[in-house]
């Protein structure tokens, strides 16, 4: 198997876009990848888009050619293929497009991810959602993913002694992170009180508590490290790449406290890498819901279990942290086109191994993690990635 690097990231702005279609944004995301990466259209081997809905969402399937078409390449009649795993779409593309350049199949790859979810109301992008559960045993009977995770919140607060105000403070983290991130859908900052104080969706998780609906792309270039120095001179390598399912429905799961598919994604990660989870510099994890975060980082290894609340609460995950999580302000502030997130998940640790990630620089980043979540955990992906 060859060594992977990243050699261009691009993506467009995260938030209710209303004057940007789909095209629009995938066409943006490539073409800033493009440039980043100084790479021509023509040495384009494959491409792997990620995208959970979009023949509902705005009545779009085919994206594959799609994407070829709007980056002005279907004269080169390459591979393009769209990849499906609910919300992990993107972190998926983005292994498919790591393995296809590390098996020698391919040399440059173009992984992108996109969705635009505010072009049906919110009732009906609740419903889109839903089909990542268990439609039959799960969404049919109501349970949506705010009250899918409302469950696995009760359940830590009642093993561990979980408080709202610890889910809050992953907001409250979260919305600061943001507001220094300009492509971030939510950039006002929020205290604990305004998250209590918001409504309630499901109990105990309230407005604050959980992401929004979101447009946006992103787009990730990558190639075999030793082809990969010939374009740049800040590499960024993938040391590891890995997935792992678990059961679609979450009443099928043995434990409702943790995520176990991202417990072995990570497990398989950390032992192609030869790293433990005292090497991670950053994370950015999948908050989907505030509790989702503090699941992450007690499934990544991070803290023990139960305690990852009360980590956040204490500030050790802030950007100055022992382990700063989500710098781009996450799922919860940046935004949750579910399509694109894993690959914008990328992005963020990448621009940060370079360097450039301004006011919300990690000092002396080198070793950074994604982890990707489908549905209530269904599918899980962790990426973790080295400056050399």
């Amino acid at each position: 198997m060859r060594e992977v690097a990243v050699i261009g990231i691009g993506m467009t702005e995260f938030g209710e876009l209303w004057n940007r279609s789909f095209r629009d944004l995938v066409a943006e995301a490539g073409m800033h990848a493009i440039l980043d990466a100084g790479i021509e259209g023509d040495e384009i081997d494959a491409m792997y888009i990620g995208g959970m809905s979009s023949g509902r969402f705005i009545g779009q399937e085919h994206v594959g050619s799609l994407a070829v078409e709007v980056a002005g390449l279907e004269d080169l009649h390459i591979p393009s293929i769209r990849v499906e795993a609910a919300c992990a779409s993107g972190g998926v593309a983005m292994h498919q497009g790591y393995l296809a350049v590390a098996s020698g199949m391919y040399d440059i790859v173009v992984v992108g991810g996109a969705e635009k979810m505010t072009d049906v109301v919110g009732a009906e992008a609740t419903n889109i959602l839903a089909s990542a559960a268990d439609r039959e045993w799960e969404s049919f009977f109501g349970a949506t993913f705010p009250g899918l995770y409302a469950m696995m919140a009760r359940y830590h607060m009642k093993k561990y002694g979980t408080t709202p105000e610890q889910l809050a403070s992953v907001a409250v983290k979260n919305h600061y992170n943001g507001s220094l991130n300009p492509k971030a859908q939510f950039k006002r900052r929020i205290s604990i009180e305004d998250v209590l104080r918001s409504p309630m969706v499901a109990e105990p998780l309230h407005l604050l508590d959980c992401s929004p609906i979101t447009d946006g792309a992103a787009a990730t270039i990558l190639a075999p490290l030793d082809i990969a120095k010939k374009y740049t001179d800040k590499i960024v390598k993938i040391r590891a790449s890995a997935l792992a399912t678990d059961t679609l429905s979450l009443h099928g799961r043995k434990s409702f406290d943790s995520v176990p598919a991202a417990y072995h994604a990570a497990q398989r990660a950390y032992k192609m890498a030869d790293l433990q989870p005292k090497d991670i510099d950053l994370a950015e994890v999948h908050d989907c819901f505030t509790i989702a975060e503090i699941m992450a980082i007690e499934d990544l290894g991070f803290f023990e279990r139960g305690e990852g609340g009360k980590a956040t609460e204490e500030g050790r995950t802030a950007i100055d942290g022992e382990i700063p999580i989500n710098t781009s302000g996450g799922l919860k502030s940046k935004g949750h086109p579910v399509g694109a997130t894993g690959v914008a998940q990328i992005n963020e640790i990448v621009m940060q191994l370079r360097g450039e990630a301004g006011e919300r620089q990690v000092k002396d980043a080198r070793i950074g993690l994604t982890h990707n979540v489908g549905g209530s955990g269904g599918t899980a992906v962790v990426h973790i990635l080295e400056v050399i």
